[in-house]
């Protein structure tokens, strides 16, 4: 037995760190996106890719992140993220129009896929049975904490500094973090496993995903049954089709296709596709209501997302208690049931007071369907299929946070782009009638099982 690394828990905190700025900026943005419209001068579809760009980017190019790590050693595959991470993030507060932007983001994305699985993979070989757990809970709430810090950090940086600062935070943090990480990573030696990137399969996923996102944003404008929309929508199915086709014939597929047949897993992806798609639609929904509609700064409204932030992990917390006695498919069909009930609230009625009690209540649904998304997933994985799902579950998450900014966004194309409250109202019933949909699927979807330890795996 060898003896456990001495500096393992201050190697876990800087790994968390990492961890944290890559799920902080995905919502970070959030609340500096009217800004960023108004000093750049941006379309709404543009808009809608700052979030987009990097949630796919970070979801697409995921597995293959990880398969990086086991080719070529997590410690050199940890470094070269967070670099990558750290310049995107400089390059993108430099922006001063949509190329820079968006080419940043896409940037920011790779960095934060290259980094995010290498770093867990540092973790769970650092650590041994009960502390593992423990080292895994603290990982799992940096990234929770992450999404719900993100939009406050977001209105007290663009109220303050300025947006370009959202972006410029992570440039010092990840320098000092990447020189602390330099002198403590242990080496490590790549897995002595034959293989290979599959570059074709992680590319063939994420052009398709990127078809439909592009399809999904522009329907806004050009209509949802237009030759532009149902092209792209086309073209992506077509690539999907052609990935499945890959990942059969290569001989070091980026996915073994066969987990996702399983009902656990397929029920856990699908959980997490449609939470974060909901959570990040909220955001995005209500930042613009706020500051665009109802003419708030960033910092009051960062201010009013504070109890949102705060009821997503509530949800988490109340759901990881009951999950262990009653199982995943009770918490995700009153999870969806209560996020619906929630964005219900300012689809029907007007108002910021209803919009942050709606966007509340929805959330501490959201934080439920989480824990009910992971725990399902995780249900009956061997552990050496661990990894693969972690990294199906993490991919799942963020391919959710793209579609849901994109479908949302042109729904509510009308208030997004003009003064009128309708594409509000159309956006959160949507949302609600999503939620709605995948409590009463999740009826028949979820398998009763009940979690043997009640142990809560991270969906980050």
């Amino acid at each position: 037995m060898t003896e456990p690394n001495p500096l393992r828990w201050r190697l876990l905190g800087l790994l968390a760190v990492a961890q944290f700025m890559l799920i902080l900026d995905v919502t970070v943005v959030a609340i500096a996106l009217p800004t960023i419209e108004t000093d750049l001068g941006l379309r709404r579809e543009t808009l809608t890719w700052v979030v987009s760009a990097y949630t796919l980017m970070f979801g697409g190019l995921m597995l293959l992140g990880g398969r990086a790590a086991d080719l070529f050693g997590s410690r050199r595959v940890v470094l070269t993220g967070l670099l990558v991470f750290t310049a995107a993030s400089l390059t993108t507060g430099l922006a001063d129009g949509p190329e820079l932007l968006i080419g940043g983001r896409v940037a920011q994305g790779i960095g934060a896929a290259i980094l995010s699985p290498a770093a867990l993979s540092v973790v769970t070989r650092t650590f041994d049975g009960e502390e593992r757990n423990k080292a895994l809970g603290i990982w799992s709430a940096m990234g929770g904490g992450g999404s719900a810090i993100g939009v406050l950090l977001g209105g007290l940086l663009t109220a303050g500094p300025g947006w370009p600062w959202v972006f410029y935070v992570n440039v010092p943090i990840g320098l000092i973090v990447f020189a602390l990480l330099l002198r403590m990573l242990p080496a490590d030696r790549p897995a002595g496993q034959p293989g290979r990137l599959d570059v074709p399969g992680a590319l063939l996923v994420t052009a398709g995903t990127a078809a439909a996102i592009y399809g999904l944003i522009n329907a806004g404008d050009r209509g949802w049954l237009s030759a532009a929309t149902l092209g792209a929508l086309g073209a992506a199915i077509i690539l999907y089709g052609a990935f499945a086709a890959v990942q059969r014939s290569v001989r070091s597929p980026l996915m073994d296709l066969r987990i996702l047949t399983r009902r656990t897993v397929a029920a856990g992806t699908f959980m997490i596709l449609v939470a974060t798609a909901l959570m990040i639609a909220m955001f995005f929904l209500g930042s613009f209501y706020l500051q665009h509609f109802q003419q708030y700064g960033a910092l009051r409204t960062g201010l009013l997302f504070l109890p949102v932030a705060v009821a997503a992990i509530a949800g988490a917390q109340a759901a990881g208690r009951l999950v262990g006695t009653t199982g995943a498919r009770p918490v995700a069909i009153a999870g969806f049931a209560v996020a619906a009930l929630g964005l219900a609230a300012p689809a029907i009625w007007d108002g910021a007071a209803v919009i942050v009690i709606g966007m509340t209540v929805g959330t501490i649904g959201v934080g439920a369907a989480f824990v009910a998304a992971s725990t399902t997933t995780f249900a009956q994985v061997d552990y050496r299929e661990a990894g693969l799902a972690s990294g199906i579950l993490s991919t799942f998450h963020e391919f959710g946070a793209s579609l849901g900014v994109a479908v949302v966004s042109s729904v509510a194309a009308a208030s997004l782009a003009g003064t009128v409250s309708t594409g509000f109202v159309r956006g959160f019933t949507f949302a609600a009638i999503t939620a709605a949909v995948a409590a009463v699927l999740a009826l028949g979807v979820v398998p009763a099982l009940k979690s043997s330890t009640g142990e809560v795996h991270s969906a980050h």
